[in-house]
């Protein structure tokens, strides 16, 4: 294939972050507590990562476990201090108490940003209506990727909308990049590659130990090499 696939991993600190780029990542998503499935890390480890590496870097913006927004204020207010540092793509997503998108949180958070391309993460797993949620975030400035996995539960349940989403490449609510991860697999590639989909995103499957280990830049050749075949 042509296109080359884009391969992101999450980092958590500067080692994971020169590990992933050795394997082959071409982004990265920069987190902390995975506890918590990814929170906002500090402004020194946005410093450490940014100079240990010269690959994107998308950096999340999240302040507790959940979709729930809470202190939208705070949120800004580290948006930009991350601006300030030189972050300029972004990770986020909230949902209301009906599931749908929060868009006055979003909106605040988008609006600090300065125009900087950010990814709606796997919030939009959780909501009751994925079509309405893309329509209604359409026109926001600098929104061009869904981190999805199809489903809550991961790709293998969410395989059939994956492949439904990527065959509405190009209509209204659907502009944005389709980026696959959540419970994704090497054997779930050739499908999704085949239904036109360019970019996946790892976690645990670049930390063969854990995730008490680091980045394993082995694990990550694997996923570049097969995204490459």
């Amino acid at each position: 294939m042509s296109k080359r696939a884009v391969l992101e991993v999450i980092a958590l600190d500067a080692e994971d972050a020169v590990a992933a780029q050795a394997g082959g990542a071409d982004r990265l998503e920069l987190v902390t507590d995975m506890a918590a499935d990814g929170l906002t890390p500090s402004r020194a480890t946005f410093a450490e990562i940014r100079a240990a590496v010269d690959i994107s870097l998308r950096v999340m913006l999240r302040l507790a476990d959940g979709f729930d927004a809470g202190d939208v204020d705070a949120l800004v207010r580290r948006a930009r201090e991350l601006r300030s540092a030189g972050a300029d793509e972004f990770v986020l997503g909230f949902l209301d108490e009906t599931g749908g998108p929060d868009l006055a949180a979003v909106e605040a958070v988008v609006g600090a940003l300065d125009g900087c391309r950010w990814t709606f993460h796997r919030a939009i797993d959780r909501a009751p209506d994925r079509d309405s949620l893309r329509k209604q975030l359409a026109d926001l400035p600098g929104l061009d990727t869904y981190l999805t996995a199809g489903a809550a539960t991961g790709v293998d349940e969410g395989m059939t909308t994956l492949l439904d989403e990527a065959a509405r490449s190009g209509e209204p609510g659907y502009e944005q990049q389709i980026l696959i991860g959540g419970g994704l697999r090497l054997d779930h590639l050739p499908r999704l590659r085949a239904a036109g989909v360019d970019a996946f995103h790892i976690g645990g499957a670049s930390r063969p130990d854990g995730w008490s280990a680091p980045v394993s830049a082995d694990a990550v050749r694997t996923w570049r090499e097969a995204l490459d075949a």
